[in-house]
């Protein structure tokens, strides 16, 4: 085992007023493959890069500001329950953490709650694991309340399970009467009760949050206005892309989960037609179920969405892995990416491509099927932004009916009730009547034809 990508405080600095800054060392505790087995299946954790998993790792003990002193790869043959690594690797990490200063371990991996007790005993050090890590990234990024609820939620599911036997010099005063009582509420109990009444607490809370969306999609579903939903790794550039297609100024950075409370802008179609565009939280690799409970009232957006854009960085090394891990999120939440009919991938960062690598992208895209289309863009530079907008309406528009009709000039009450329950594609104003080509949801199809005795358009 060797430790690799040494980084002093030189290249990475230590915030001098950031309490979550410390010197890290990350490792990279990864089963390995059984001989004779052809390989993992794809989109399973055995298959993702070794390597690219812990630099990914490094990422995200870095974007808490943390040192990351070492980083350090640690091929498993069989998870040991105790300690999760065996006794061997255990000591050599030891005298890394002695040798470095080294204030906390970031395990990339699942630790149970005895696993990470027994190694913080074995290394007298704080051990975080990935689960643990990115509860303490959101935690950094929520800044809405629903945001803030969400992650509240998660961090304490998390830490009920964490809670151990360690406190029984804490037992309150001996319970029953006389001297036969047996001991009272013990501090393990007492905390468990109180993170029980604190998540009942905020799950009622964000029943609340729930019920809101719903009355903002019902609001949503009275206009015209229909709603693409932007899904994907995080860092695959769904915030630049998010920017570049509605001109807003939402924080953008190279970093993991740069961004964590979802917003919604309109975003303008190419033939007049708006159209409300959801940035939602980046998904990654083994995100923590807790987090996927606790973020279900924002990914709702996703479910009511009428398309949804997987954006995909597919200039990264481990692209074709990044992309399995998000479609298994989405299929946590009820959505199958192979049968979705309203699913588009949009292959980003085409601008980091040299002119093979992109050649080769666009002969794969064109042998896409047409129910399963996948579009190059750069959301940096801007290039395939038009067609993908093209795209959107056109898939928007699908499921929806245009209708020619002709309504007298001086009905502003009807010409402002189409505007308001149609999309408005022509108006044309001719001898004191309005000539006009709109589309509307199959639902409101009877009433524009009953009201203005509209004609379905011919394709």
């Amino acid at each position: 085992m060797e430790p690799r990508d040494r980084e002093g405080d030189a290249d990475h600095p230590r915030p001098a007023d950031n309490k979550n800054s410390g010197r890290v060392i990350v490792i990279g505790p990864y089963l390995r493959t059984r001989r004779g087995d052809d390989g993992a299946q794809p989109g399973s954790s055995d298959a993702r890069d070794f390597e690219a998993r812990l630099d990914e790792a490094a990422g995200l003990a870095r974007a808490i500001d943390l040192v990351v002193t070492e980083t350090v790869l640690a091929p498993i043959g069989q998870i040991r329950p105790a300690t999760y690594l065996g006794k061997g690797k255990v000591d050599e990490i030891l005298g890394l953490i002695a040798g470095h200063d080294i204030e906390l371990v970031v395990m990339d991996c699942a630790l149970g709650p005895i696993q990470q007790r027994n190694l913080e005993k074995a290394w007298s050090t704080k051990v975080l694991d990935r689960t643990g890590l990115i509860l303490e990234i959101f935690g950094r990024r929520a800044k809405t309340k629903e945001g803030a609820l969400q992650v509240e939620l998660a961090h304490l599911n998390y830490q009920r399970s964490r809670l151990v036997r360690s406190w029984t010099h804490l037992e309150r005063q001996r319970g029953g009467f006389g001297f036969m009582g047996g001991p009272g509420e013990t501090q393990i109990e007492a905390d468990r009760r109180l993170i029980g009444d604190r998540i009942a607490r905020l799950e009622n809370e964000l029943k609340k949050v729930q019920a809101t969306r719903r009355l903002h999609r019902a609001g949503r579903q009275r206009v015209p206005y229909r709603v693409v939903a932007l899904v994907g790794y995080t860092n695959a550039g769904k915030s630049t892309l998010f920017n570049r297609l509605t001109r807003a100024d939402v924080q953008a950075a190279d970093m993991l989960f740069a961004t964590l409370d979802p917003t919604l802008r309109a975003i303008a179609l190419p033939h007049g037609g708006k159209a409300m565009l959801s940035d939602t939280v980046g998904f990654i690799s083994n995100l923590p179920t807790q987090l996927v409970a606790a973020f279900r009232a924002t990914l709702e957006e996703v479910l009511e969405a009428d398309v949804i854009l997987h954006v995909r960085d597919i200039s990264h090394e481990d692209a074709e892995a990044q992309q399995h891990d998000v479609e298994a999120v989405l299929g946590q939440l009820g959505i199958d990416p192979e049968a979705s009919d309203n699913l588009i991938e949009v292959w980003n960062k085409i601008d980091r491509l040299d002119e093979v690598a992109r050649e080769n992208l666009v002969n794969v895209a064109a042998r896409r099927p047409p129910e399963r289309p996948c579009l190059l863009v750069s959301a940096e530079t801007g290039e395939g932004i038009e067609t993908l907008l093209q795209v959107i309406e056109d898939r928007l528009a699908a499921a929806r009916i245009t209708l020619d009709l002709s309504i007298d000039a001086a009905d502003g009450a009807g010409i402002s009730w189409l505007h308001r329950n149609a999309e408005v594609l022509a108006k044309e104003l001719h001898d004191g009547h309005y000539d006009m080509t709109v589309r509307v949801d199959p639902s409101k199809r009877d009433v524009v034809v009953d009201r203005f005795h509209a004609v379905p358009r011919v394709a």
